[in-house]
C-alpha cells in the first residue's frame, strides 16, 4: 500500500488526513484537525486564508512521509493574484452580502433560462459569476491577473504551479456541462474574461510537486507530488458513495445537505430550472445531479447561539419531541446568513401559522424533521426530472453521525438509506490519488472497495409517507 495527505477543507473546519489505499485495503487516519473561522471586516465577511495555509503545512508535518497529496474544499469562492502571484487580499465569503440582486443584473444580458440552458447551474446568490459581477470595477479585481478557487489557490502555494480543476471549476456557472469546458458565450455576454482562470486540469492530473520551502517546513523528503482530485468536496465525497449499482440516490451532509443522483449525462430541462437543480461535473464523465439544501448548519448555528451545550443529550431531547408538529424549508435562503438562527426558525415557523418551537429539544426536532423532508423533495423530484429511479439513499458525511437525522430521512423518503462512510470527501480525494498512482481501479472498483472496507449503518423506513406529504403541504400553502 502507499500513502496520501488527504487536505479537506470544510466551510467550519478543516482536516488533514491520511489514507493507505491498495487494492484490497482502504485505511484513513486523522493527522490534524483545525478550524476554520470567517473574519467580519470593515469590507465585509472574508475566510481567514492564511490560518488555513497553517493548518494545511501543519497537518502535513503531521501525516510523515506521503507518496501524494490531494486538495478538496468547498466551491465557489476564490482568491485573486497580481501579476507577480501574489494574493490580492483575503477571499471573499460566499456568506457575504455583496452579492445581493446582483443575479438579476447578469440576467439582463444572459437570462436565467439561457443561463441555464447553457450551463446547468442552479440558481445560488453566490455562485461565482455572481461574485465576478459583484467584483466589477473594484481596483481589486482591475490589478488580478489570474483567479485561482480556494483548493487551486492553496495547490498553488504548495507546488507553484496554477490550474483549475474541473469539478469545482463547474460550480462557477463558466463551465458547459456537456462539453465540459468554458462556456465562453455566457462568459462574453456577463463581461467575465476567462483568461483570468488557468487552464482545466482533470481528477488524477498531476498538478506539480511540493516546493523546497514547504518540504523543509513540513520535514517530508521530495520529491512529493500533488495530485489533482475531485477538488470540490461534494465530487470526492460523491466518488466515496458505496453503491452497488446505479440505481440510487445520494445525500451528502454536513454544513450543507446535497441531495440528488449521478447522471451520465446533464438534465438542462426548463423543468429542471424550476426546480432549482444543479448539474455539476463530477468523475469520469458523470454529472452530480443535485438540489442544495441549508443543511447542519441550521442545527450548527443554533448550537452556537445556545453556547455549544452537548450535541448527545440535545439530540435525545429532539427524539422525544413529536414528529413534524413544525416544519420549515430548509432550502429558503432566508436561513444563509449567520446570526439569530432560533429566533428566525420560530419567526418562519410562526408565519406559517405552526405551532412555534421554543426550546432547544423543539428548535433541534423542527431542524431535523425539516431537513429530513427537504431530503425527501430533493430524492423524489431528482427521480422525476431525470426519469432515473433508486432503490436506496446514501447518506454520506458528517450527517451520517445523527441516527435521528438518518432514520427520519429513511422515514420521509420511504426508501431504505445506508450511512457511511463518515469521512467520505477524504476518502474520496485519497481513492483519485491512489487510482491515479495504479494502486485502484475505476470508480466501480473504488466503490467496491468502499463496500469492504468501511462501516455502514442501515436504517430501514418506518411507517407510511402519508404524514409526510401532509408536511409538506403545510409548506407548499405558506
Amino acid at each position: 500500500m502507499k500513502s496520501y495527505a488527504a487536505v479537506d477543507l470544510g466551510a467550519s473546519s478543516g482536516r488533514v488526513m491520511v489514507g493507505r489505499a491498495g487494492p484490497d485495503a482502504l485505511e484513513l487516519a486523522e493527522a490534524h484537525r483545525f478550524p476554520n473561522r470567517p473574519v467580519r471586516t470593515p469590507e465585509g465577511l472574508r475566510w481567514d486564508i492564511l490560518a488555513l495555509y497553517t493548518g494545511v503545512l501543519d497537518g502535513l508535518a503531521a501525516c510523515g512521509q506521503v507518496d501524494s497529496v490531494g486538495i478538496d474544499s468547498w466551491a465557489v469562492d476564490y482568491g485573486l493574484l497580481d501579476a507577480d502571484g501574489a494574493l490580492l487580499g483575503n477571499p471573499v465569503h460566499y456568506r457575504d452580502a455583496r452579492t445581493e440582486g446582483v443575479a438579476e443584473k447578469v440576467w439582463a444580458s444572459v437570462p436565467a433560462p439561457e443561463l441555464y440552458a447553457a450551463t446547468g447551474l442552479q440558481h445560488a446568490p453566490f455562485n461565482t459569476l455572481y461574485q465576478l459581477a459583484a467584483a466589477q470595477g473594484t481596483a481589486q479585481l482591475a490589478q488580478a491577473r489570474r483567479l485561482l478557487l480556494i483548493p487551486d489557490l492553496l495547490t498553488y502555494w504548495l507546488t507553484g504551479e496554477q490550474g483549475t480543476e474541473l469539478t469545482n471549476a463547474s460550480t462557477t456557472q463558466l463551465i458547459d456541462p456537456r462539453t465540459r469546458e468554458w462556456a465562453y458565450d455566457v462568459a462574453a455576454r456577463a463581461g467575465v474574461g476567462l483568461e483570468l482562470f488557468a487552464p482545466l486540469r482533470q481528477p488524477g492530473d498531476p498538478a506539480g510537486v511540493l516546493r523546497p520551502e514547504v518540504l523543509e517546513e513540513t520535514g517530508l523528503r521530495g520529491p512529493v507530488p500533488v495530485t489533482a482530485v475531485g477538488s470540490h468536496d461534494t465530487a470526492s465525497a460523491v466518488a466515496a458513495v458505496p453503491a452497488a449499482t446505479g440505481r440510487f440516490a445520494y445525500i451528502c451532509t454536513g454544513t450543507w445537505s446535497l441531495a440528488g443522483l449521478e447522471l451520465d449525462a446533464p438534465v438542462l430541462t426548463e423543468e429542471s430550472r424550476a426546480a432549482n437543480f444543479t448539474n455539476e461535473l463530477g468523475l469520469d464523465g458523470t454529472v452530480r445531479y443535485l438540489r442544495n439544501i441549508m443543511g447542519l448548519w441550521l442545527l450548527q448555528e443554533c448550537v452556537r447561539a445556545w453556547g455549544d451545550p452537548d450535541l448527545g443529550a440535545l439530540l435525545r431531547e429532539a427524539a422525544g419531541v413529536p414528529a413534524l408538529r413544525s416544519v420549515v424549508d430548509a432550502g429558503d435562503a432566508a436561513f444563509l446568513a449567520p446570526g439569530r438562527m432560533p429566533e428566525r426558525i420560530a419567526e418562519a415557523c410562526r408565519a406559517s401559522g405552526q405551532p412555534v418551537p421554543g426550546t432547544p429539544g423543539e428548535i433541534t426536532r423542527c431542524i431535523l424533521d425539516s431537513l429530513a423532508l427537504a431530503h425527501r423533495r430533493a430524492v423524489e423530484d431528482a427521480q422525476r426530472l431525470a426519469d432515473h429511479p433508486v432503490d436506496v439513499v446514501y447518506v454520506v458525511g458528517g450527517g451520517t453521525r445523527n441516527a435521528l437525522l438518518c432514520q427520519l430521512t429513511a422515514d420521509a423518503c420511504g426508501l431504505p438509506v445506508v450511512a457511511g462512510p463518515t469521512e467520505a470527501a477524504a476518502l474520496g480525494n485519497v481513492l483519485v490519488q491512489a487510482r491515479a498512482h495504479g494502486m485502484v481501479g475505476d470508480l466501480a472498483d473504488m466503490r467496491r472497495l468502499l463496500v469492504r472496507t468501511q462501516p455502514l449503518t442501515r436504517y430501514e423506513p418506518r411507517g407510511d409517507t402519508a404524514r409526510w406529504q401532509e408536511a409538506e403541504a403545510r409548506l407548499a400553502v405558506r
